[in-house]
């Protein structure tokens, strides 16, 4: 009977020590489990951020590198000096003075905030106050007796030129972005001649954007073609970014709506630096807008002569 609780003992020992070490090896490996699953975590993570970060500069390429090319264009203005924004920096906090503020927001076409790390260009003269001085238009072009809007996607600009051929006033602009996701298709302002038909005031709203119910505020609005409008926003970013209308500054807008376009005014939209998309996708493309004024102007780009540096129109 001894000898028999001597191996039971024993044995139970055993099984005790078994479990133990089984235990011991299961909480040591528990450590390893939880840090691959927090591995494959952060995995799935980061490639589901790199395929979102790919299909937006698949949707968004062209008009980042319209904006880097216009960016380095001022960069390498000698008039023109660039620093990069640091962190809580704004366009207040940089230029407490309106007019400056105005001036600098013109020069790098954009009414939005700025950004920690982003670049932006500055005039070298501390009391520049004149945007006309920054032109990217040229002053002059053939006297044509009548007056006319040039916007130029490209430069992220429009000009208003009077009868005499003489530039009056620019400012930044905001094309159609080369795609729409909401829409799945490009949504280029169409180029082309054409005239404003319609003029509403500061109440100007969209009644398709945002879909589906509209309400978009689109301030002294003058439609050119369909539904395709200049109009005022707050959300013009420095590069194209509508969907199909021309935004622009709100006192811009103002301005053109009340004391220079008129029933018939001639509005000329030029190409596009980048052509990834069909010419007929621009075209039929949706806008901010469903007005029409049920005529299809045909393209005539014949008087319109492009040079980037700045941009004749002759």
């Amino acid at each position: 009977m001894v000898e028999i609780k001597h191996h039971l003992t024993s044995l139970g020992l055993k099984i005790d020590y078994i479990l133990i070490k089984s235990n011991a090896l299961f909480i040591r490996a528990t450590p390893l489990n939880r840090w691959k699953e927090q591995f494959m975590r952060i995995l799935i993570r980061f490639t589901i951020f790199f395929a979102l970060l790919l299909v937006f500069l698949i949707m968004n390429g062209d008009s980042f590198a319209a904006r880097g090319w216009l960016l380095q264009t001022l960069c390498d203005d000698p008039r023109l000096y660039c620093i990069v924004v640091r962190k809580g920096e704004t366009w207040d906090s940089l230029f407490s003075d309106p007019g400056r503020r105005d001036l600098v927001m013109r020069i790098n076409r954009m009414n939005t905030p700025i950004w920690p790390g982003m670049r932006i260009a500055i005039p070298r003269d501390p009391y520049s106050a004149d945007s006309m001085q920054y032109t990217p238009f040229s002053p002059y072009t053939v006297p044509r007796g009548r007056k006319m809007i040039v916007y130029s996607p490209a430069l992220n600009a429009w000009a208003a030129y009077g009868p005499a051929g003489n530039i009056i006033r620019w400012g930044p602009g905001s094309g159609g972005q080369d795609w729409c996701p909401d829409l799945g298709r490009p949504c280029h302002t169409p180029s082309g001649n054409f005239h404003v038909y319609e003029k509403r005031g500061f109440g100007c709203a969209s009644t398709k954007f945002p879909k589906p119910d509209g309400g978009a505020p689109m301030p002294y609005c003058m439609f050119f073609k369909g539904g395709f409008a200049m109009h005022g926003s707050r959300g013009v970013p420095g590069y194209n970014a509508s969907h199909g209308c021309v935004r622009i500054f709100v006192d811009d807008a103002e301005w053109l709506n009340k004391d220079f376009a008129n029933m018939g005014t001639q509005v000329i939209i030029l190409p596009y630096p980048f052509h990834r998309s069909a010419p007929q996708a621009q075209l039929d493309g949706e806008d901010d807008d469903d007005s029409d004024d049920g005529e299809d102007i045909a393209l005539d780009l014949d008087p319109v002569s492009v040079d980037l540096d700045p941009v004749k129109i002759s």
